[in-house]
């Protein structure tokens, strides 16, 4: 019935076969819902199920497989993949006008609009899937606009993201929003023990996750980890210069800093309601981080400013080009609460 690796979401999975069954599936579709928990893998399911030999997803005929693992084609019969490119992490004007790599080299033959307007193959829709939507560059959305608006019979666009709030209202409006829930603890934690994951690390797998699977890769969950560790010890009153590093984005990365310093930033406010938390006699999120947090809790700061200074910096990600600089500043805010 459904595609045997994707956990969870059985209810929203069952409600869109239904649709689709019965003609009655929108032709824009908003994926929204936390990051990492499955939602791009829902949308490549719908196409997936009708290239599949038993027409059921099965993951295990030829038709599954073009459409399973992290290194997918752009391009099948039925499905096109729009997803971010480039130093600067965005979506092209010319990826959806008129198709070319970031190498500007054909990936495929047609623009996007272009090829939503062909026929689909016998038996199929065609599927539009626009990975990390709210990454399109403002000219980018607004040359969709109108096919979103009004797509081709038999088309449909599946825009997936977890920031939609930063997707131009005008594209929000044109698309039925499909919100997805975390997965449950114990859903996330059976993947991550398919990935080798082992019982020592759960619980701050889990506490991190929040019910994603955003850090399946090791790396990307330490790094988390040291991110973590190392507001706590700015928040205890370290220097910046002692620990700051590993709040600092990765000049070797494919990924925009502006993208990169989102998460620690992320990181930090989660921290900071986990000290309101605990004032407020409740537990916090962070649990695996309790004993590190009850002494900060206790010393009378304003947890204001360091909020504010948190959400400014993240108002301004898309156009700060000097990521040391606003981390120092944020650290200071923390350390003159």
């Amino acid at each position: 019935m459904f595609a045997p690796e994707i956990v969870g979401h059985h209810a929203i999975r069952q409600r869109l076969l239904d649709r689709l069954r019965a003609g009655r599936i929108r032709g824009s579709l908003l994926f929204t819902g936390p990051e990492g928990i499955g939602k791009r893998r829902v949308a490549l399911e719908l196409a997936r199920r009708e290239i599949c030999l038993r027409r059921n997803a099965c993951g295990q005929c030829e038709g599954c497989r073009m459409v399973m693992g992290e290194d997918l084609p752009f391009e099948l019969p039925n499905l096109l993949r729009i997803s971010p490119e480039g130093k600067a992490g965005v979506i092209r004007i010319d990826q959806i006008r008129e198709g070319l790599d970031s190498n500007n080299q054909p990936r495929f033959s047609r623009g996007v609009i272009e090829w939503a307007s062909l026929a689909p193959p016998v038996g199929c829709h065609r599927w539009i899937v626009v990975e990390e939507a709210h990454r399109l560059h403002e000219n980018s959305a607004n040359l969709l606009l109108k096919t979103l608006e009004e797509p081709p019979a038999d088309t449909h666009f599946i825009l997936v993201t977890h920031r939609p709030e930063a997707l131009l209202q005008t594209i929000r409006s044109r698309c039925e929003r499909i919100p997805f829930a975390p997965l449950g603890p114990e859903e996330a934690w059976a993947v991550a023990l398919q990935q080798g994951w082992i019982e020592a690390d759960r619980p701050r797998w889990t506490a991190l996750g929040e019910g994603g699977l955003r850090f399946l890769d090791e790396a990307a969950f330490r790094r988390a980890e040291a991110q973590v560790e190392a507001w706590l010890a700015l928040l205890g009153g370290q220097p910046f210069s002692e620990v700051g590093g590993a709040l600092l984005p990765d000049r070797e990365s494919t990924l925009a800093q502006g993208e990169q310093l989102r998460q620690p930033l992320e990181l930090l406010l989660r921290l900071l309601a986990d000290l309101a938390r605990i004032r407020a006699g409740q537990p916090p999120a962070l649990e695996p981080w309790r004993e590190a947090l009850e002494p900060l809790a206790a010393r009378d700061r304003d947890l204001g400013p360091p909020q504010q200074a948190v959400l400014e910096g993240l108002r301004h990600l898309p156009r700060n080009l000097s990521p040391e600089p606003l981390l120092r500043e944020v650290g200071l805010a923390l350390q003159g609460a």
